[in-house]
């Protein structure tokens, strides 16, 4: 999953180390001498509305020396910690903030078998130029609190191989020593349990453009670590026995079948080691793959593939895959467990073998999915699939039957092989687009999500009975909107394969697609608002063209020239026939006044040039605007956009809201992402911006929140709070 576009960046110059040393929780970096100032004067309790999962689960690991405590990790979402008394996952990272947002993502985790209360992450979402570099969190109580490194370097936590690994180890011979494979900088080593890190010789030759080293694993005493950048004919595994000097593995495989280790696993009752290989990193990408294993006792290698891609599909197609995660049953000698990986043609599977790999049973084959809990797994079909992206994978060491493995929006998990669920209880990942709290009606809130489009919640402590909204299934959603003096009617617009918008006349229960809709939508879906009584919509497609106007519920578009290209439709919450519209290029406002047939400019001069903004209309009012300009601040009109005057409470907004006034008082509360002093958090007020209160905390941060936020109109103090990774976040004043 992802939200933000990437581009590569240039290698570094040198492999260095580490610089600091951070204590966490900790507030992002403006400073954390003004937390008394603007704390919250009244708690909130923070919780997550419930999706399940949505996103790409990229690592799972059960901890060898402790019955029921497993990890995982996500590619934007954090790490979590399994809960078995509870049956759930605890988040460990929301504590990372605004600044840090590129510390969500998770390229990997190491547990220590001989100390069961240490944990570490290495951390880092995006290895740009644009990202900051990464970091290592350890952890002495099991992630319930942090200690902070770090690094000079990048990882790449949502880039191409994210479900490789793991990347991070503890030294079978030291607990106190500690191994990252990085993707561009070669290994680094700590000596110190991860609070120190320095480059060290490593045989293969890292690159700006390469996937580096793939996994670390321990055999015995032996690291083995994978290299990721072979050509297919040189060496893509290393070893080391004295955790000095790294030497390629004798004999290994080659080939486009074996190009890049994926992951290994270590069986130590019959002291053999199980990797996983295809042509490219995944998790996409992948059409040739192979699994072989390695007698470490006398260095023999043999390929043990389930079954070999290239084979014919039965349609005229061709079965291409990978093979993605491996696991082996410490109860059982000789019981491995490995799934293909981008097979898309025959579905992914996981392949069980009894014998060492002599023999195979796909699990696919005699598979009982139930997906009730979290029914938007089915994507509008009729039935779920057993799965896609298949790189994580685990084997409960003290049940040979609890068996999970990660997809790219859930992890499934069985206790006998056959019967399969989302073992997913509270892990929420998706990347939160749009939010609408109605006024009305049985729902409080209607998400937009990336990859998973939008969401009717009808309650927030409950995956969603309806799913993902259908007919048509989007995949990521790109505008929701509601008519204010009509909340029974609801559009929305996004990817998908068989329409790109449509309707609802019952609140976003359900829905029908527009009867109609501009070439362009297919190619470049954007943005789209309804007028306050659901008489005309307008859909703009960002720079591909201007905006669209339908008076007649889709059935027919007619182009609005004078819509300024790429901006987003805000319609008047009182008056049908107001529009208004920021052209981020000139940094004018546009309003139309005849049902958005025409707009002409007003307000001139606002910030010209950044990309960023938004604009809001206060519920109840007409031409009561709110413009939100990042760290330029926060302006406001009340005369529908002629003029706007700074608000001079804050200094930096990322995105405005509303909600339910306070008692007593006769204008909506304002909740905001946003610094009124030196921090960016989240921030309530009831007296119309004259002055705020932080809500959130600093164990409460979910790194960047800038996407949107909004109050319940019928709840006061409550508030939905879109993050890049964690869901929606709920917050309720405790008293």
């Amino acid at each position: 999953m992802s939200t933000f576009h990437l581009s590569r960046r240039s290698v570094l110059a040198g492999t260095a180390a580490v610089a600091a040393v951070v204590s966490l929780p900790s507030i992002q970096g403006r400073a954390a001498a003004a937390t008394a100032t603007t704390a919250a004067t009244g708690g909130y309790r923070w919780r997550n509305v419930v999706q399940g999962g949505t996103g790409f689960v990229t690592g799972v690991l059960f901890h060898p020396s402790v019955r029921g405590l497993a990890y995982l990790r996500t590619d934007i979402g954090g790490a979590y910690r399994w809960d078995e008394r509870g049956g759930r996952w605890i988040p460990l990272t929301d504590h990372i903030g605004w600044d840090d947002w590129n510390l969500l993502g998770v390229e990997a985790m190491a547990v220590d078998p001989a100390h069961p209360n240490r944990v570490y992450l290495s951390l880092g979402t995006y290895a740009q130029s644009w990202a900051g570099n990464g970091a290592v969190l350890r952890s002495e109580d099991r992630g319930a609190t942090w200690q902070r490194t770090d690094l000079t370097v990048k990882l790449g936590a949502n880039e191409d191989g994210r479900g490789c690994g793991e990347r991070l180890l503890v030294d079978p011979r030291d607990s106190d020593t500690l191994w990252l494979g990085t993707r561009h900088d070669g290994l680094l080593k700590s000596t110190d349990r991860g609070a120190s890190w320095k480059a060290v010789s490593f045989p293969a030759a890292p690159s700006a453009t390469g996937q580096g080293i793939t996994l670390l694993v321990a055999a015995g005493r032996t690291v083995y670590a994978g290299w990721g950048d072979s050509d297919g004919t040189s060496a893509n595994l290393y070893s080391t026995a004295d955790g000095t000097t790294w030497e390629a593995v004798p004999g290994q495989p080659t080939g486009t079948a074996a190009k890049v280790p994926i992951r290994a696993a270590y069986d130590r009752h019959t002291r053999e080691l199980y990797v996983t290989y295809a042509d490219a990193p995944g998790p996409n990408g992948q059409s040739d793959g192979s699994v072989h294993k390695l007698r470490t006792a006398n260095g023999k290698w043999s390929e043990v593939t389930p079954v070999k891609p290239g084979g014919p599909t039965g349609d005229g197609g061709t079965d291409s895959f990978g093979y993605g995660g491996v696991a082996v049953d410490a109860c059982r000698p000789g019981t491995v467990v490995v799934s293909t990986n981008n097979r898309w043609s025959l579905v992914d599977t996981l392949y069980r073998s009894t014998d060492g790999g002599r023999t195979w049973t796909s699990l696919k084959d005699k598979a009982v999915l139930d997906v009730s809990e979290t029914p938007y797994l089915t994507f509008g079909a009729d039935k779920p699939k057993f799965g896609w992206w298949i790189q994580a994978l685990g084997l409960d060491p003290y049940d040979s039957g609890h068996l999970v493995y990660g997809t790219g929006a859930t992890l499934y998990g069985t206790r006998d092989l056959r019967h399969w669920a989302p073992q997913i209880r509270g892990v929420e990942e998706a990347s939160i687009r749009q939010l609408i709290s109605p006024p009305s009606g049985e729902a409080h809130l209607l998400s937009g999500s990336g990859d998973v489009g939008v969401m009717y919640h009808e309650r927030l402590t409950a995956s969603p009975s309806r799913g993902m909204a259908s007919n048509p299934v989007f995949g990521t959603a790109t505008g929701l909107s509601l008519a204010p003096a009509e909340p029974s009617y609801v559009v929305r617009a996004g990817w998908g394969d068989h329409g790109n918008g449509a309707f609802s006349n019952d609140g976003g229960k359900t829905w029908a697609p527009f009867e109609t809709q501009p070439d362009v939508a297919k190619s470049a879906p954007g943005p789209i608002a309804t007028n306050a009584d659901g008489s005309v919509l307008l859909w703009s497609f960002g720079t591909a063209g201007p905006g669209y106007r339908s008076a007649d519920n889709g059935a027919s578009w007619s182009e609005v020239a004078s819509f300024p290209k790429g901006a987003v439709p805000v319609a008047d919450p009182v008056d049908p026939a107001r529009f208004y519209a920021f052209d981020t290029t000139t940094g004018t406002l546009f309003a139309s006044t005849d049902s958005g047939r025409t707009f002409t400019a007003r307000a001139t001069g606002l910030n010209s040039g950044d990309t960023e903004f938004q604009l809001v209309a206060a519920p109840g009012r007409t031409g009561d605007l709110w413009l939100s300009l990042k760290w330029n601040g926060l302006y406001r009109s009340t005369d529908g956009g002629a003029a706007f005057s700074k608000v001079a409470s804050c200094w930096a907004s990322y995105t405005l809201g509303f909600g339910k006034a306070a008692e007593g008082a006769s204008y909506p509360a304002l909740y905001m992402v946003g610094s009124t002093e030196t921090i960016t958090a989240v921030y309530r007020s009831d007296d119309e911006a004259k002055s705020w209160t932080r809500i959130n905390d600093d164990r409460h941060q979910w790194g960047w929140i800038g996407a949107t936020i909004t109050g319940d109109p019928r709840v006061h103090g409550r508030v939905y709070i879109a993050t890049n990774g964690r869901g929606v976040q709920y917050g309720e004043p405790t008293r």
